[in-house]
């Protein structure tokens, strides 16, 4: 009987979710002898529906309901035939596990009893194809599986300190396979399934991670181009002191525009490939490999094949990085260069302007020098008009005098008004 729940505030919306996710895509219980198919199909957005579909059709091949894909997992018991799917980002995974007969030496994969129609129209592309074959150990069994492999190169060691031995040759074979051998010294069905779903992880993230080599090599020479092209402008900027700052700029700003459209396409494959790499290595480490006499191991092999593409990848998306820094640090020593120029013709538009002005200052003292004398003679010739008018009036004013006298004082009021205008107007 559980207890009883506490009156706990409600659930936040995503606890459910949160809580399960470290419980989803559990390993499968393995029991010796066991054939395991596993695939890892690339898809595009456009075939995600189709693979539901799909997995609802085999589903309802073996009679049973159609699986709830939102989830990302989905495990379906077959009966002789058991199939796992996982969607990750990127691509999907298809498990098949089968029990194999221990009177057979040489027991069919898992793919042989799944319908060859619904297998041909998965959709989307195949990245790995995966035949893993799990024995019980003998004292012949590690040397049996060595000499199967032909005169290829093969890779393997003892793993979780001596309970399985993992052995292949990573190679693809005739059918489109590579072929992994795992021996079973005393692993439980949890640990088995453990250690075979790492050899699968292993697989399918060295594949993912290897996505970015070909864009690697396919960036470089347009890297290289971009980077001579940046090595010129530098040049011409050192020599030309200013004469074609503009033309300088222009096509600094289309070797950015490149250099930036280069790396948009490739930042996500090359970011992706690095965190591939990384789980890698940390599936590898949870194998806890153990050498056997004569055969390179897993993480030698990795270090040896994996890690010189990774590093070209990494190199590449650091010389991206590099380049753009780069030009942000060129473009801006040109625009200051050009920002410098500028300053220096507004100061010396700024020095024309003032010398206009002053000139046209002195011109505006002089006209108004001349607007006082113009002034003055029309009112002092309105103030003879006026006295010559009073004269029938018989009032004693002499013209001549009255212009006379009327000449300062119009002057000055004429010259105290027009600088009041002024002082008002330069307020204002």
């Amino acid at each position: 009987m559980s207890p009883e729940r506490p009156p706990l505030p409600p659930d936040d919306p995503q606890r459910r979710v949160l809580h399960e996710e470290v419980h989803a895509r559990p390993p499968a219980l393995l029991h010796a002898p066991e054939r395991i198919a596993h695939l890892a199909l690339r898809l595009s957005p456009d075939d995600l529906a189709a693979e539901e579909a799909a997995l609802a059709a085999l589903a309802s091949t073996h009679g049973l309901p159609a699986p709830d894909p939102r989830r990302g997992f989905v495990w379906l018991d077959c009966g002789a035939l058991r199939v796992k799917w996982e969607r990750h980002t990127e691509f999907s995974g298809w498990t098949f596990y089968r029990r194999a007969d221990p009177a057979v030496a040489q027991d069919a994969s898992p793919l042989a009893i799944v319908p060859s129609q619904w297998l041909a129209t998965l959709p989307g592309t195949t990245l790995v194809a995966m035949d893993i074959a799990l024995d019980e150990a003998s004292p012949e069994s590690a040397a049996a599986a060595i000499a199967a492999f032909g005169d290829a190169g093969v890779v393997g060691s003892r793993l979780g300190d001596g309970v399985a031995t993992a052995l292949t040759d990573l190679r693809l074979h005739d059918d489109g396979f590579i072929r992994f051998v795992v021996l079973d010294h005393g692993m439980s069905p949890r640990q088995a399934g453990r250690f075979v779903q790492r050899l699968q992880d292993i697989e399918t993230y060295r594949m993912m991670s290897l996505l970015a080599f070909p864009l690697a090599k396919e960036v470089a020479p347009s890297l290289t181009e971009a980077e001579a092209r940046l090595a010129r402008i530098a040049e011409r900027t050192a020599v030309e002191h200013g004469e074609n700052d503009a033309a300088l700029l222009d096509d600094l700003t289309r070797l950015a525009a490149d250099v930036e459209r280069s790396e948009a396409r490739s930042r996500f494959r090359f970011g992706a490939a690095q965190a591939y790499y990384r789980l890698v290595g940390q599936r590898i480490g949870e194998l806890r490999e153990t050498r056997l006499a004569g055969v390179q191991t897993l993480q030698e092999f990795m270090d040896r094949r994996l890690a010189p593409a990774m590093s070209t990848c990494s190199s590449i998306a650091d010389r991206q990085a590099e380049l753009s820094a780069r030009i942000a640090r060129a473009s801006q020593l040109l625009r200051t260069r050009v920002d410098v120029a500028l300053e220096r013709q507004n100061q010396a538009l700024l020095a024309s302007m003032d010398r206009r002005a002053r000139l046209q200052l002195r011109l505006q003292q002089t006209v108004e020098g001349l607007s006082i004398a113009a002034i003055t003679y029309y009112v002092v010739g309105l103030v003879g008009y006026v006295a010559k008018g009073l004269r029938p009036l018989k009032v004693p004013i002499d013209p001549e005098a009255a212009a006379a006298v009327a000449v300062p004082i119009v002057a000055v009021g004429a010259w105290l008004a027009l600088r009041r205008a002024r002082r008002h107007f330069e307020r204002h």
